[in-house]
Protein backbone atom coordinates (compact mmCIF):
# COMPACT_ATOMS: atom_id res chain seq x y z
CA UNK A 1 0.00 0.00 0.00
CA UNK A 2 1.32 3.40 -0.93
CA UNK A 3 1.92 5.70 2.02
CA UNK A 4 -0.43 8.79 1.87
CA UNK A 5 1.25 12.03 1.09
CA UNK A 6 1.05 15.08 3.34
CA UNK A 7 -1.59 16.66 1.11
CA UNK A 8 -3.70 13.49 1.15
CA UNK A 9 -3.64 13.47 4.97
CA UNK A 10 -4.38 17.20 5.20
CA UNK A 11 -7.41 17.26 2.90
CA UNK A 12 -9.64 14.96 5.00
CA UNK A 13 -8.68 16.86 8.13
CA UNK A 14 -9.68 20.13 6.49
CA UNK A 15 -12.96 18.65 5.31
CA UNK A 16 -13.74 17.39 8.83
CA UNK A 17 -12.86 20.77 10.33
CA UNK A 18 -14.96 22.62 7.76
CA UNK A 19 -17.85 20.25 8.29
CA UNK A 20 -17.81 21.15 11.97
CA UNK A 21 -17.24 24.84 11.35
CA UNK A 22 -20.03 25.58 8.92
CA UNK A 23 -22.95 24.33 11.01
CA UNK A 24 -21.74 26.41 13.97
CA UNK A 25 -21.40 29.52 11.81
CA UNK A 26 -24.78 29.00 10.20
CA UNK A 27 -26.34 28.41 13.60
CA UNK A 28 -24.99 31.71 14.94
CA UNK A 29 -26.15 33.49 11.80
CA UNK A 30 -29.49 31.73 12.07
CA UNK A 31 -29.93 32.98 15.65
CA UNK A 32 -29.46 36.61 14.58
CA UNK A 33 -31.44 36.38 11.35
CA UNK A 34 -34.35 34.49 12.85
CA UNK A 35 -35.26 37.80 14.48
CA UNK A 36 -37.61 40.35 12.94
CA UNK A 37 -37.63 43.85 14.46
CA UNK A 38 -40.36 46.35 13.70
CA UNK A 39 -41.59 49.75 14.83
CA UNK A 40 -45.20 49.90 16.02
CA UNK A 41 -47.06 53.21 15.88
CA UNK A 42 -50.43 53.69 17.56
CA UNK A 43 -52.76 56.46 16.43
CA UNK A 44 -53.92 59.16 18.88
CA UNK A 45 -56.64 58.30 21.37
CA UNK A 46 -59.47 60.33 22.86
CA UNK A 47 -57.85 61.00 26.25
CA UNK A 48 -55.26 63.75 26.77
CA UNK A 49 -52.49 61.29 27.68
CA UNK A 50 -53.04 59.46 24.36
CA UNK A 51 -53.61 62.52 22.16
CA UNK A 52 -50.16 62.31 20.59
CA UNK A 53 -50.14 58.57 19.86
CA UNK A 54 -47.61 56.00 21.02
CA UNK A 55 -44.60 54.03 19.75
CA UNK A 56 -43.18 50.63 20.67
CA UNK A 57 -40.80 48.00 19.34
CA UNK A 58 -41.93 44.52 18.29
CA UNK A 59 -39.42 41.65 18.15
CA UNK A 60 -40.37 38.26 16.70
CA UNK A 61 -37.87 35.47 17.30
CA UNK A 62 -38.89 32.48 15.16
CA UNK A 63 -36.20 30.25 16.69
CA UNK A 64 -37.67 30.74 20.17
CA UNK A 65 -41.28 31.21 19.01
CA UNK A 66 -41.65 34.52 20.86
CA UNK A 67 -43.50 37.69 19.83
CA UNK A 68 -42.80 40.51 22.27
CA UNK A 69 -43.43 44.26 22.44
CA UNK A 70 -41.00 46.61 24.22
CA UNK A 71 -42.52 49.79 25.60
CA UNK A 72 -40.55 52.75 27.03
CA UNK A 73 -43.69 54.54 28.21
CA UNK A 74 -44.26 52.58 31.43
CA UNK A 75 -44.40 54.09 34.92
CA UNK A 76 -45.42 52.95 38.38
CA UNK A 77 -48.79 54.50 39.20
CA UNK A 78 -48.71 52.83 42.62
CA UNK A 79 -45.64 54.77 43.70
CA UNK A 80 -46.64 56.48 47.00
CA UNK A 81 -45.02 59.72 45.79
CA UNK A 82 -46.43 59.45 42.26
CA UNK A 83 -48.15 62.85 42.08
CA UNK A 84 -45.31 64.72 43.76
CA UNK A 85 -42.75 63.20 41.41
CA UNK A 86 -44.97 63.76 38.38
CA UNK A 87 -45.53 67.46 39.13
CA UNK A 88 -41.84 68.06 39.89
CA UNK A 89 -40.68 66.24 36.74
CA UNK A 90 -38.89 63.54 38.73
CA UNK A 91 -41.12 60.58 37.84
CA UNK A 92 -39.07 57.73 36.39
CA UNK A 93 -40.33 55.88 33.32
CA UNK A 94 -38.98 52.49 32.31
CA UNK A 95 -38.94 49.92 29.52
CA UNK A 96 -41.32 46.99 29.92
CA UNK A 97 -42.08 43.85 27.89
CA UNK A 98 -45.47 42.50 26.91
CA UNK A 99 -46.87 39.78 24.67
CA UNK A 100 -47.89 41.14 21.27
CA UNK A 101 -51.46 39.84 21.63
CA UNK A 102 -51.88 41.61 24.98
CA UNK A 103 -50.50 44.82 23.48
CA UNK A 104 -52.95 44.82 20.57
CA UNK A 105 -55.97 44.05 22.74
CA UNK A 106 -55.60 47.39 24.49
CA UNK A 107 -55.68 49.33 21.21
CA UNK A 108 -58.54 47.28 19.80
CA UNK A 109 -60.55 48.19 22.91
CA UNK A 110 -59.69 51.89 22.44
CA UNK A 111 -60.48 51.80 18.68
CA UNK A 112 -57.00 53.00 17.73
CA UNK A 113 -54.99 52.11 14.64
CA UNK A 114 -51.63 50.36 14.97
CA UNK A 115 -49.15 50.42 12.08
CA UNK A 116 -46.08 48.20 11.74
CA UNK A 117 -42.83 48.98 9.91
CA UNK A 118 -40.36 46.10 9.69
CA UNK A 119 -36.84 47.48 10.03
CA UNK A 120 -34.56 46.46 7.17
CA UNK A 121 -31.60 45.58 9.38
CA UNK A 122 -28.91 43.01 8.61
CA UNK A 123 -27.99 40.27 11.07
CA UNK A 124 -25.22 42.22 12.79
CA UNK A 125 -27.45 45.27 13.19
CA UNK A 126 -30.24 43.12 14.62
CA UNK A 127 -27.81 41.58 17.07
CA UNK A 128 -26.62 45.03 18.21
CA UNK A 129 -30.23 46.19 18.50
CA UNK A 130 -31.29 43.24 20.66
CA UNK A 131 -28.13 43.34 22.81
CA UNK A 132 -28.61 47.02 23.60
CA UNK A 133 -32.32 46.50 24.31
CA UNK A 134 -31.56 43.61 26.65
CA UNK A 135 -29.00 45.78 28.41
CA UNK A 136 -31.70 48.44 28.87
CA UNK A 137 -33.88 45.86 30.60
CA UNK A 138 -31.38 45.39 33.42
CA UNK A 139 -32.63 46.88 36.72
CA UNK A 140 -29.82 49.45 36.83
CA UNK A 141 -30.52 50.63 33.25
CA UNK A 142 -34.25 50.35 32.64
CA UNK A 143 -35.32 53.61 34.35
CA UNK A 144 -35.02 57.10 32.87
CA UNK A 145 -36.33 60.57 33.67
CA UNK A 146 -39.05 61.36 31.17
CA UNK A 147 -38.95 64.59 29.16
CA UNK A 148 -41.95 65.25 26.91
CA UNK A 149 -39.96 66.88 24.10
CA UNK A 150 -36.44 65.52 24.29
CA UNK A 151 -36.43 62.15 26.07
CA UNK A 152 -39.69 60.25 25.84
CA UNK A 153 -40.95 56.81 24.85
CA UNK A 154 -40.61 57.70 21.15
CA UNK A 155 -37.20 59.41 21.14
CA UNK A 156 -35.85 56.37 23.02
CA UNK A 157 -36.79 54.22 20.02
CA UNK A 158 -35.25 56.72 17.60
CA UNK A 159 -32.00 56.54 19.59
CA UNK A 160 -32.17 52.74 19.69
CA UNK A 161 -32.52 52.51 15.90
CA UNK A 162 -29.77 55.07 15.39
CA UNK A 163 -27.38 53.19 17.67
CA UNK A 164 -27.96 49.82 15.98
CA UNK A 165 -27.80 51.16 12.41
CA UNK A 166 -24.58 53.13 12.92
CA UNK A 167 -23.03 55.56 10.47
CA UNK A 168 -24.83 54.15 7.43
CA UNK A 169 -28.17 55.50 8.70
CA UNK A 170 -29.51 58.65 7.07
CA UNK A 171 -32.74 60.00 8.57
CA UNK A 172 -35.15 61.52 6.07
CA UNK A 173 -36.55 65.03 6.41
CA UNK A 174 -40.33 65.09 6.77
CA UNK A 175 -40.48 68.78 7.73
CA UNK A 176 -41.39 70.82 4.67
CA UNK A 177 -41.72 74.12 6.53
CA UNK A 178 -40.54 75.64 9.78
CA UNK A 179 -42.50 74.27 12.71
CA UNK A 180 -42.14 74.82 16.44
CA UNK A 181 -42.86 72.20 19.09
CA UNK A 182 -45.96 74.20 20.06
CA UNK A 183 -47.21 74.21 16.45
CA UNK A 184 -47.39 70.44 16.34
CA UNK A 185 -48.78 70.15 19.88
CA UNK A 186 -51.55 72.57 18.85
CA UNK A 187 -52.25 70.56 15.70
CA UNK A 188 -52.92 67.38 17.67
CA UNK A 189 -55.02 69.13 20.31
CA UNK A 190 -57.08 70.95 17.67
CA UNK A 191 -57.63 67.72 15.75
CA UNK A 192 -58.96 66.04 18.89
CA UNK A 193 -61.13 69.04 19.83
CA UNK A 194 -59.38 69.88 23.12
CA UNK A 195 -59.40 73.71 23.41
CA UNK A 196 -59.29 73.72 27.23
CA UNK A 197 -56.36 71.32 27.29
CA UNK A 198 -54.69 73.54 24.71
CA UNK A 199 -55.16 76.55 26.98
CA UNK A 200 -53.73 74.69 29.98
CA UNK A 201 -50.69 73.54 28.01
CA UNK A 202 -50.11 77.06 26.66
CA UNK A 203 -50.19 78.39 30.22
CA UNK A 204 -47.67 75.89 31.58
CA UNK A 205 -45.21 75.50 28.69
CA UNK A 206 -42.76 78.35 28.31
CA UNK A 207 -40.56 79.76 25.59
CA UNK A 208 -38.54 76.53 24.89
CA UNK A 209 -41.70 75.10 23.30
CA UNK A 210 -41.59 77.86 20.67
CA UNK A 211 -38.19 76.85 19.31
CA UNK A 212 -38.15 75.78 15.65
CA UNK A 213 -37.64 72.02 15.42
CA UNK A 214 -34.95 70.24 13.46
CA UNK A 215 -35.84 67.12 11.40
CA UNK A 216 -34.19 65.10 14.17
CA UNK A 217 -36.20 66.70 16.98
CA UNK A 218 -39.56 66.24 15.25
CA UNK A 219 -39.26 62.52 16.00
CA UNK A 220 -40.47 63.19 19.55
CA UNK A 221 -43.94 62.48 18.14
CA UNK A 222 -44.84 58.87 17.19
CA UNK A 223 -46.44 59.76 13.86
CA UNK A 224 -43.38 61.78 12.81
CA UNK A 225 -41.00 59.01 13.87
CA UNK A 226 -43.04 56.69 11.63
CA UNK A 227 -42.87 59.12 8.70
CA UNK A 228 -39.14 59.68 9.19
CA UNK A 229 -38.39 55.95 9.35
CA UNK A 230 -40.37 55.50 6.14
CA UNK A 231 -38.17 58.06 4.35
CA UNK A 232 -34.81 57.02 5.84
CA UNK A 233 -32.06 54.87 4.35
CA UNK A 234 -29.34 52.50 5.51
CA UNK A 235 -26.66 53.01 2.92
CA UNK A 236 -28.33 52.09 -0.36
CA UNK A 237 -31.28 50.27 1.18
CA UNK A 238 -34.42 51.68 2.83
CA UNK A 239 -34.48 51.65 6.64
CA UNK A 240 -37.90 49.99 6.74
CA UNK A 241 -40.12 47.86 4.56
CA UNK A 242 -43.48 49.35 3.48
CA UNK A 243 -45.76 49.95 6.46
CA UNK A 244 -48.52 47.53 7.26
CA UNK A 245 -51.74 48.07 9.21
CA UNK A 246 -51.94 45.73 12.22
CA UNK A 247 -55.16 47.28 13.51
CA UNK A 248 -57.34 49.53 11.39
CA UNK A 249 -60.57 51.02 12.66
CA UNK A 250 -63.13 52.90 10.66
CA UNK A 251 -62.21 56.55 10.15
CA UNK A 252 -64.28 58.97 12.20
CA UNK A 253 -65.07 62.60 11.50
CA UNK A 254 -62.90 65.09 13.41
CA UNK A 255 -64.58 66.91 16.31
CA UNK A 256 -66.45 70.01 15.20
CA UNK A 257 -65.95 73.44 16.67
CA UNK A 258 -67.66 74.16 19.96
CA UNK A 259 -69.08 77.25 21.61
CA UNK A 260 -67.99 75.97 25.02
CA UNK A 261 -64.29 76.52 24.32
CA UNK A 262 -62.32 79.09 26.37
CA UNK A 263 -62.43 81.90 23.80
CA UNK A 264 -66.26 82.04 23.42
CA UNK A 265 -66.70 81.60 27.19
CA UNK A 266 -64.23 84.37 28.08
CA UNK A 267 -65.66 86.70 25.42
CA UNK A 268 -69.14 86.22 26.87
CA UNK A 269 -67.76 86.89 30.36
CA UNK A 270 -66.05 90.06 29.11
CA UNK A 271 -69.31 91.39 27.63
CA UNK A 272 -71.22 90.54 30.80
CA UNK A 273 -68.67 92.23 33.11
CA UNK A 274 -68.49 95.40 30.98
CA UNK A 275 -72.29 95.65 30.80
CA UNK A 276 -72.69 95.01 34.52
CA UNK A 277 -70.10 97.66 35.36
CA UNK A 278 -72.48 100.38 34.17
CA UNK A 279 -75.31 99.14 36.38
CA UNK A 280 -76.26 101.33 39.32
CA UNK A 281 -77.74 98.53 41.39
CA UNK A 282 -76.02 97.90 44.72
CA UNK A 283 -76.17 94.09 44.53
CA UNK A 284 -74.50 94.12 41.10
CA UNK A 285 -71.70 96.31 42.47
CA UNK A 286 -71.18 93.92 45.37
CA UNK A 287 -70.93 90.95 42.98
CA UNK A 288 -68.40 92.81 40.83
CA UNK A 289 -66.29 93.74 43.86
CA UNK A 290 -66.14 90.07 44.86
CA UNK A 291 -65.42 89.09 41.26
CA UNK A 292 -62.50 91.55 41.04
CA UNK A 293 -60.91 90.14 44.18
CA UNK A 294 -61.39 86.57 42.97
CA UNK A 295 -59.88 87.33 39.53
CA UNK A 296 -56.82 89.02 41.00
CA UNK A 297 -56.34 86.21 43.50
CA UNK A 298 -56.67 83.60 40.74
CA UNK A 299 -54.06 85.30 38.52
CA UNK A 300 -51.74 85.53 41.53
CA UNK A 301 -52.08 81.81 42.32
CA UNK A 302 -51.42 81.04 38.65
CA UNK A 303 -48.29 83.19 38.76
CA UNK A 304 -47.02 81.32 41.83
CA UNK A 305 -47.67 78.02 40.03
CA UNK A 306 -45.75 79.18 36.94
CA UNK A 307 -42.80 80.27 39.08
CA UNK A 308 -42.83 76.90 40.83
CA UNK A 309 -42.90 75.02 37.52
CA UNK A 310 -39.98 77.17 36.31
CA UNK A 311 -37.68 77.05 39.35
CA UNK A 312 -39.03 74.22 41.49
CA UNK A 313 -39.26 71.38 38.97
CA UNK A 314 -37.13 69.59 36.38
CA UNK A 315 -39.56 70.43 33.56
CA UNK A 316 -37.24 72.31 31.17
CA UNK A 317 -40.17 73.23 28.88
CA UNK A 318 -41.81 75.23 31.72
CA UNK A 319 -38.96 77.74 31.95
CA UNK A 320 -38.90 81.31 30.60
CA UNK A 321 -42.69 81.52 30.72
CA UNK A 322 -43.99 84.85 29.36
CA UNK A 323 -47.41 84.28 30.94
CA UNK A 324 -45.82 85.75 34.06
CA UNK A 325 -46.07 89.14 32.33
CA UNK A 326 -49.78 89.17 33.21
CA UNK A 327 -50.08 86.50 35.95
CA UNK A 328 -48.17 88.38 38.66
CA UNK A 329 -47.70 86.31 41.85
CA UNK A 330 -48.14 89.53 43.89
CA UNK A 331 -51.76 89.68 42.73
CA UNK A 332 -52.53 87.25 45.55
CA UNK A 333 -51.95 90.19 47.94
CA UNK A 334 -53.40 92.83 45.63
CA UNK A 335 -56.69 90.91 45.57
CA UNK A 336 -57.40 92.19 49.09
CA UNK A 337 -56.64 95.83 48.19
CA UNK A 338 -58.37 96.26 44.84
CA UNK A 339 -61.24 98.19 46.45
CA UNK A 340 -59.23 99.57 49.33
CA UNK A 341 -58.86 103.29 49.95
CA UNK A 342 -55.13 102.92 50.55
CA UNK A 343 -52.99 104.91 48.16
CA UNK A 344 -50.32 102.17 47.86
CA UNK A 345 -52.90 99.69 46.60
CA UNK A 346 -54.07 102.12 43.94
CA UNK A 347 -50.51 102.77 42.77
CA UNK A 348 -49.88 99.02 42.38
CA UNK A 349 -53.05 98.63 40.31
CA UNK A 350 -52.04 101.52 38.06
CA UNK A 351 -48.62 99.95 37.40
CA UNK A 352 -50.17 96.55 36.76
CA UNK A 353 -52.75 97.98 34.36
CA UNK A 354 -50.04 99.87 32.45
CA UNK A 355 -48.04 96.62 32.14
CA UNK A 356 -51.12 94.83 30.79
CA UNK A 357 -51.71 97.52 28.16
CA UNK A 358 -48.09 97.21 26.99
CA UNK A 359 -48.42 93.43 26.91
CA UNK A 360 -51.58 93.64 24.80
CA UNK A 361 -49.78 95.93 22.35
CA UNK A 362 -46.91 93.44 22.02
CA UNK A 363 -49.06 90.29 22.20
CA UNK A 364 -48.34 88.95 18.71
CA UNK A 365 -44.68 89.98 18.68
CA UNK A 366 -43.47 88.08 21.75
CA UNK A 367 -40.97 85.21 21.38
CA UNK A 368 -43.50 82.94 23.12
CA UNK A 369 -46.97 82.18 21.83
CA UNK A 370 -49.67 83.24 24.31
CA UNK A 371 -53.10 81.70 23.91
CA UNK A 372 -55.56 84.12 22.27
CA UNK A 373 -58.35 82.95 24.58
CA UNK A 374 -56.61 84.96 27.33
CA UNK A 375 -57.19 88.28 25.55
CA UNK A 376 -60.74 88.75 26.96
CA UNK A 377 -59.39 87.93 30.45
CA UNK A 378 -56.74 90.63 30.15
CA UNK A 379 -59.44 92.94 28.80
CA UNK A 380 -61.51 92.37 31.93
CA UNK A 381 -58.49 93.04 34.17
CA UNK A 382 -57.68 96.30 32.36
CA UNK A 383 -61.26 97.51 32.22
CA UNK A 384 -62.17 96.71 35.82
CA UNK A 385 -58.94 98.20 37.22
CA UNK A 386 -59.38 101.32 35.09
CA UNK A 387 -62.95 101.69 36.40
CA UNK A 388 -61.77 101.33 39.97
CA UNK A 389 -58.93 103.83 39.59
CA UNK A 390 -61.21 106.34 37.82
CA UNK A 391 -63.81 106.14 40.57
CA UNK A 392 -61.10 106.34 43.21
CA UNK A 393 -59.76 109.64 41.87
CA UNK A 394 -63.27 110.96 41.19
CA UNK A 395 -64.13 110.38 44.81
Amino acid sequence: MTKPTFLQRLLPALLIAMTGLFPATLSAQQDACSIRISLLTASPGEELYSTFGHSAIRIIDSSRHTDLVYNYGTFDFDDPNFYTKFIRGKLLFYVSVDEFDSFTQEYIAEHRDVTEQVLNLNCDEKRDFVDYLQNNLLPQNRFYKYDFLFDNCTTRLRDLIERAAGDSLHFGNVLHSKKTFRDLIHWYLDRNGMPWSKLGIDLLLGKPTDEVMTPYQVMFLPEYLMKTVDSSTLGARPLALPEKAIIHVQDTAPPSGTLTGPLPVFLLLFVFVVAASFSGRAWVKRILIAFDGFLYFLTGVLGILLLFMWFGTDHAVCRDNFNLLWAWPTNVIAAFYIHSRKRKGTRYLEIYTGALVLLLAAWFFLPQHLNSALLPVLGILVFRTWRYCSNRYAA
